[in-house]
Formats: structure tokens, C-alpha cells, sequence
């Protein structure tokens, strides 16, 4: 299948379902790889489903339902991963598309993991911290069906965090009657969380921007950095970048953002968000939204925020020469194809944003073990992996001139496709 042929194909139409859109980008690397139709049913269906509807009892007394979900993609390389989010407009769609992008994520970097994701309808702002508790508790209790150190281990997502991780390891081993250290990784670090966990995500994006600025001539030293989503991955993506020079011209969060096309302080972001709750309102710099933060003049772009950012509808008027995927599923086919007619470089999210799997990894095989490492080892093993990856991947899209999220599908759907083939199909 040629470049060519892959987006005359990306052209019609390109779907935005999230799990459409998943599918989409699976069929452009199994058709480069030849896959049997046999073959490519397997890897395009999600192997489980579980749809959770449960009460949980408010401040006031009322009990209200919510809604959740967790979903396992594929097993075939070892026991399912991926995290778990909050989100008013979370989809079993949405998710289906998370757990799928988490097997090609773990196989990316070659990691052990097959793909899942988790999700609850909820707005989490709204509820008190007893009702989140409670909230939490309940769903885990109600996905132990699945979840296990061996079989489905969650992680942190959108709006969860460590205190989520710790609300659902205490559920899980209180279910058990011992401490399951090994059942969620992204914990604190004083009941078995690894340390660097909690940058792991945007050290992975910062290692593999180094790389791709080395191989693309650019410097980053000095380098204008617009970042979409201020949350854990977006902000310290910021602070990151700006340690190695680079000047932090916009931010934004889920509010609206602002710009400076001098340079923001990111410890002054960081200090205004924590009392405001929103970056909306900086006095350092003009405000902007999501939007238009996605247009502005600038060299690198890093969306960190929610699924469909980047479209055929604004595709065309971004500036930046280096696109770095700190959230999954930001960019559509659509807006592939005028990237890459543009020669506009994207780290797709399977590559860039894996730096935060890849230390939930190292956070469990420590915990089974219960043998921990420092900071600085964590770090170091990071890096190792995580320029491994991109350059298995850039040697794939150099070779086959393609772009390097087809690369990345290329190495991961293949090495998925290979670990189905010989295991089999049981019985």
C-alpha cells in the first residue's frame, strides 16, 4: 500500500467516533502488513466489555447512579493495562478506542501489556471528596470482575490520580483480606507507587521531542512551545521543556488559556492555577482558547488534552513544525494527511505519551518483587526505552516513507499480530 494510497483512503470522509477513528488507523498498518482477514478481526475487536451501573450514597443523603466502564482490548503479550478516567462525556466508544491505543502503546515500546481502559460518567468537580470516595470505591468493587496483578492492572487518567489508585488498591485488598500492592499502579510512593511515577508521562514526551528535534535539525533550546491541557502530563511537559530551554509561549486548560509570545513562567502558572483553579485570568499574557491556542505561532505543539483536537477543520492553520501527542487520540486522520502533506512532524500518542505505562511497568514489576528503585534508575530505564522506541519507529517511516504514527502502528500492530499468531486460537 502506498503514501499515496493510504490518504486518497484517509480522505473520504474520515470517521470521528472515537473507536472508528481506532479502527481507521488499525486498518492502515494491516494493510501494510498483509494481515489475514481472520487476523485482522481479532485485533479489531475489543475481547471484553463490562458495563457497571451502581449508587452511591451524597452528603445529603440521596443516592444518585453513575455509570462506568472497563474494557480489554487485546491479552495476546500479557495482562491488560491502561487507566481509568472521570469525565461527564465519557463513551464505552471512547474507551473501546483508549484500551485499543493502549495495546498498540505497550507495544510500541515493547512493554508486556496487552490494552484497556476504564471510565465513569461523572463530572468530579461536583462531588465533595467523601462522595468521590465513595464513587471510587464502589466502581472498583464493581470491576473486580476483571481487574487483578495478573489480568488488568488500572492506572490514573483523566481527573484520577494517586489518591484514586490508593482508594482502589485498599478496596481490592480489603476484598482479599491482604495487601495487593501489584492490583493499580500510579500510587504514592509510601504504599508501593514508583518512584518518578508521577513525571513519568512527561519525561517520556520531553525524551522523545530531544530525539525528534536531533533528527529533524531543530533546537529546542529556545524553541516556542504552545501546550493544550495543564494537567499532569501538559504541565509538567511544560517545566520539563523549559529546563531544557524552550520558552513556553501558551497553556491552556479545559477553561481557556493564555499567551505570551515572550514566555510564560511556568512556576507562575503552576502557583496561579493551583489558587484560581483555571489559568483563565493570568495577568502575564492575552487570553486564548482551547482553539485558538491550537492556530498560534509557534515551533513545537503539544496537545495534552481530550480526544479530536487537531481535524480537517484547523489541520491546515497550525504553524508549529513538531507536534508531541501528550493525550491520546488528539489528532484525526484527516488532519494526518494535511500533516503530513504539509510536513508537519507528529509523535504520535502511542509513541509520545508511553513514558507514562512504561514506569507503571517498572511501578508493578517492583511491587511484585517488593524490591524498589530510586528515582534516578527509574529515569535512566525510561530513556533507554523510550529512545529505543523512537528509533525503531523513525527507521520504520524513514523505509517506508510514511508518516510516524503509521510507523509506530506498523512495529506495535505487528508485534500484537506475531504474539496472536503463535499462541493460537484456543480450543
Amino acid at each position: 500500500m502506498t503514501t499515496e494510497m493510504q490518504y486518497a483512503t484517509m480522505q473520504s470522509q474520515p470517521p470521528q467516533n472515537p473507536f472508528e477513528v481506532a479502527k481507521h488507523q488499525f486498518t492502515i498498518a494491516a494493510d501494510y502488513l498483509g494481515l489475514d482477514p481472520g487476523l485482522r478481526k481479532v485485533l479489531s475487536t475489543c475481547k471484553r466489555e463490562l458495563i457497571v451501573n451502581f449508587p452511591v450514597q451524597m452528603d445529603d443523603g440521596s443516592v444518585e447512579v453513575f455509570t462506568g466502564f472497563r474494557v480489554q482490548h487485546n491479552l495476546a503479550r500479557g495482562p491488560a493495562k491502561g487507566g481509568i478516567r472521570y469525565h461527564p462525556q465519557v463513551t464505552i466508544d471512547e474507551i473501546r478506542a483508549l484500551s485499543m491505543w493502549m495495546t498498540w502503546k505497550c507495544a510500541t515500546v515493547n512493554i508486556p501489556y496487552g490494552g484497556a481502559k476504564g471510565g465513569v460518567i461523572v463530572d468530579p468537580r461536583k462531588l465533595s471528596m467523601y462522595e468521590l470516595e465513595n464513587l471510587t470505591r464502589r466502581y472498583a468493587t464493581e470491576i473486580s470482575l476483571l481487574i487483578g496483578p495478573e489480568t488488568d492492572i488500572p492506572a490514573p487518567d483523566v481527573n484520577t490520580n494517586a489518591q484514586t489508585m490508593a482508594w482502589i488498591m485498599d478496596t481490592y485488598s480489603m476484598h482479599k483480606g491482604y495487601s495487593v500492592t501489584a492490583v493499580v499502579t500510579g500510587k504514592p510512593v509510601n504504599i508501593g507507587g514508583a518512584a518518578g511515577r508521577n513525571e513519568a508521562t512527561a519525561r517520556g514526551v520531553q525524551y522523545v521531542i530531544r530525539e525528534a528535534c536531533r533528527e529533524r535539525g531543530l533546537t529546542l533550546s529556545g524553541s516556542r512551545v504552545a501546550v493544550q491541557g495543564f494537567g499532569n502530563a501538559g504541565s509538567i511537559a511544560a517545566r520539563l521543556l523549559a529546563e531544557d530551554g524552550a520558552v513556553i509561549v501558551a497553556a491552556s486548560d479545559s477553561q481557556g488559556g493564555v499567551y505570551n509570545p515572550k514566555g510564560l513562567d511556568v512556576r507562575s502558572l503552576l502557583a496561579f492555577k493551583q489558587e484560581h483553579g483555571t489559568l483563565v485570568g493570568f495577568p502575564a499574557g492575552d487570553h486564548v482558547t482551547n482553539q485558538e491556542l491550537l492556530e498560534l505561532d509557534c515551533d513545537i505543539l503539544i496537545p495534552a488534552a481530550l480526544e479530536n483536537q487537531l481535524n480537517g477543520d484547523n489541520a491546515r492553520r497550525v504553524k508549529a513544525k513538531l507536534i508531541a501527542e501528550a493525550a491520546n487520540g488528539p489528532t484525526n486522520p484527516d488532519a494526518d494527511r494535511i500533516f503530513f502533506d504539509r510536513g508537519i512532524f507528529v509523535l504520535p500518542d502511542i509513541l509520545a505519551n508511553a513514558g507514562g505505562v512504561t514506569v507503571s511497568y517498572f511501578e508493578w514489576v517492583q511491587d511484585l518483587q517488593s524490591f524498589f528503585w530510586s528515582e534516578e534508575e527509574t529515569n535512566k530505564r525510561l530513556l533507554q526505552i523510550m529512545t529505543n522506541a523512537f528509533a525503531e519507529v523513525y527507521q520504520i517511516a524513514q523505509q517506508r516513507k510514511v508518516d510516524m504514527r503509521t510507523a509506530a502502528y506498523i512495529l506495535a500492530v505487528g508485534r500484537v499480530a506475531e504474539a496472536s499468531k503463535t499462541r493460537g486460537i484456543y480450543p
